[in-house]
């Protein structure tokens, strides 16, 4: 194997953990919020606390990687996570299991964006469609298999051992960086300290006011947290206008083809997060289906994008970004609309299931691995590493603002409705606001594409 495929390799492990991480812990948090008597907008916290780890570490991964060298900064990652999902599955009170999910994603932030900028910068653009579609695969076989697994763990032995799982995989990714990467460092400047606390701080101010709002006795407190995000947003924009160096850089979101690509990835991935949280929950609750038999859903999801992605890595480069935007974006809110038809009633459940996750699945590959391919199309060397920090950093926040908004209409809507009616027309506004980025295409036409074929003499 040559070295680019084995970097490559360590990149795809560190991914298809976080993969894992993130969707076969899910499938346990209706048993967690059982038995830690946590209601369904707190236990997204299991979720966010991870998020805040990863949004804490992300910014400075580039300056760990050039201080500490590839190596051990990949190694140590995955040895702080192996260490956080550890004391996940042993923790018996919820702070201290918000805690622990805290320390992963402080382990978790670190390999993939130093990993991804690494193996990017080994792969000519000609060539990254392919890796795309490998880091699109990958991300498809931990849904596929990690739920029904995770339900299985769940019903069979503990919720904790949903956690205890991740550390056999995350000490091959650790053993195998210090055996393949080449040592080497780099002099960088200092890690702009002052952007990075308000960027966390506005980041943990408006997932907490969401998460809060609806269980709250009084208003005042999740309101005022939304609006103290707001402010810290703001005043981190003003001091990346007047920062040479700054922690996030913000200048990379005016290339057309990034910026698009963020908000379509907040539209599918982070939209289906959100709404298969909630699905989750209506299925164990409602339907009272097993947790083994939720996660069979997404072998559905799973297969069908599999197969959505290779016909992207296939067309990509003949048909370009838009036709494969507005095909994914279509196809995932008719299947998120068809959730709304879901009726404990009737006999049509399962049938209506299966057509939602099959299209969910489509729209999702399609979306998703457009989205992945045509981000940081655009960049090389240094700003590839800018933009792998934004990326990753706006891959994982999707994730969690699409649960914190999903279960927030939730809860909403559940103190003036039946459960029922509160489900269906969350499913209805979550499909609405997927079709958003349909309004925003336009971007692409008026932008100057690049060939990202190879050339010929």
């Amino acid at each position: 194997m040559t070295y680019r495929y084995r970097i490559a390799l360590i990149f795809l492990l560190g991914f298809f953990i976080d993969c894992i991480n993130i969707f076969m812990s899910a499938i346990a948090f209706p048993d967690i919020a059982h038995e830690l008597q946590i209601s369904e907008s707190s236990i997204t916290w299991v979720a966010n606390s991870y998020i805040l780890g990863l949004t804490l570490i992300i910014p400075v991964s580039n300056w760990l990687a050039g201080l500490l060298g590839e190596r051990l900064t990949l190694m140590a990652s995955m040895l702080v996570f192996s260490l956080g999902a550890l004391f996940s599955g042993l923790s018996d009170h919820f702070s201290l299991l918000v805690l622990s999910r805290f320390i992963q994603g402080l382990g978790g932030g670190l390999l993939i964006p130093v990993g991804q900028a690494l193996t990017l910068n080994l792969f000519k653009k000609h060539e990254r469609a392919k890796i795309s579609t490998l880091v699109m695969t990958v991300a498809l076989i931990a849904p596929a298999f990690s739920p029904s697994v995770g339900g299985a763990i769940v019903d069979h032995f503990s919720w904790r051992w949903v956690f205890l799982s991740n550390i056999p995989l995350s000490l091959v990714a650790a053993v195998l960086a210090l055996l393949w990467i080449r040592p080497g460092k780099s002099i960088v400047r200092r890690p702009d300290i002052k952007g990075l606390l308000l960027v966390s701080l506005s980041l943990a101010a408006l997932l907490l006011g969401l998460s809060l709002y609806a269980d709250s006795a009084t208003k005042s407190m999740p309101i005022g947290l939304v609006i103290l995000g707001a402010f810290c947003a703001h005043l981190y924009w003003r001091h990346y206008r007047n920062k040479q160096d700054p922690i996030l850089d913000l200048s990379l979101l005016n290339n057309a083809r990034m910026r698009l690509s963020v908000i379509i990835y907040h539209a599918i991935p982070g939209i289906f997060t959100g709404v298969n949280l909630l699905n989750i929950f209506y299925l164990q609750t409602v339907l009272k289906w097993s947790a083994g038999q939720s996660g069979l859903l997404m072998v559905l999801y799973a297969g069908t994008s599999f197969f959505a992605i290779l016909a992207c890595g296939r067309l990509y480069n003949r048909t370009g970004a838009m036709p494969l935007f507005v095909t994914g974006l279509v196809l995932h809110a008719l299947g998120i609309a068809l959730l709304s038809l879901l009726d404990p009633t009737r006999n049509t459940s399962l049938p209506l299931l299966v057509a939602a996750y099959l299209l969910m699945g489509a729209g999702g590959g399609i979306g998703a691995n457009t989205a992945q391919t045509t981000a940081m199309l655009d960049f090389d060397n240094e700003k590839l590493a800018r933009a792998s920090t934004i990326w990753n950093l706006n891959r994982q926040i999707s994730f969690s603002v699409g649960a914190a908004i999903a279960t927030f209409i939730f809860n909403l809507l559940q103190q003036q409705t039946t459960t029922l009616s509160a489900y269906h027309v969350t499913f209805l506004v979550a499909a609405s606001l997927g079709l958003l980025p349909l309004l925003n295409l336009s971007q692409l036409s008026r932008h100057q594409e690049p060939s990202c074929s190879p050339k010929r003499s």
